[in-house]
């Protein structure tokens, strides 16, 4: 009686035995499957945005370029600077833009120097400011430049006059100042301190 007691007893651990290791294996083969947690995903959805568009490649959709600005007429002028450099006003299109007219003898215009020069690096890339250079030697522009500190801004070479005459200009030191839609907003003398308040706000405009 004991021992088919203990055959049936053996039967039973054998089938527990072998049930559990179907359990595991079954739960082995579903691992392996890659699913990420959560469940598989629903055939035929979209994957989620990552907000960026792209290519059918996958690469980033390059913006659009800006539209280059429209160049007005008064800035369609070229020149050739103090070192020697080619000079095109267009460059300057869609800012505004101050035009210093000086001579290199004329005391006022050496009193607006110092201004032009501490100004000038200031808003070089929100306000420009351009000298233009005539009624005078090349030698002594040069000596001008050089003893106010004024190499670090474009100044134009006009010893024959040309932009002088295309912006009316009969005497020094005068500035002409263009807003960005290239009205000519100011015609005249300016002392460091106006000059200094118009360029500063023609920046934060």
């Amino acid at each position: 009686m004991r021992m088919g007691m203990a055959r049936t007893a053996a039967g039973q651990l054998r089938r527990a035995a072998t049930a559990g290791a179907l359990v595991v294996a079954l739960s082995g083969a579903a691992a392996c499957t890659g699913t990420a947690p959560g469940g598989p995903a629903v055939a035929g959805s979209a994957p989620a945005s990552t907000g960026s568009a792209t290519t059918p490649t996958g690469a980033p959709v390059a913006a659009p370029p800006a539209a280059p600005a429209q160049v007005p007429d008064i800035l369609r002028f070229t020149g050739t600077t103090l070192t020697g450099a080619a000079f095109d006003a267009a460059q300057l299109a869609g800012r505004p833009v101050v035009l210093w007219f000086w001579a290199p003898w004329c005391a006022t215009c050496a009193s607006q120097a110092w201004t032009v020069a501490e100004v000038a690096p200031r808003y070089r890339d929100t306000v420009p400011i351009i000298g233009v250079a005539g009624l005078g030697e090349q030698r002594a522009m040069k000596e001008f430049v050089t003893e106010f500190d004024l190499a670090g801004t474009p100044q134009i070479e006009d010893r024959k006059g040309a932009l002088w005459k295309r912006f009316k200009v009969t005497e020094q030191s005068i500035f002409v100042i263009i807003d960005r839609n290239g009205t000519v907003v100011h015609q005249g003398f300016l002392d460091g301190e106006a000059l200094t308040a118009r360029v500063a706000a023609l920046a934060g405009a």
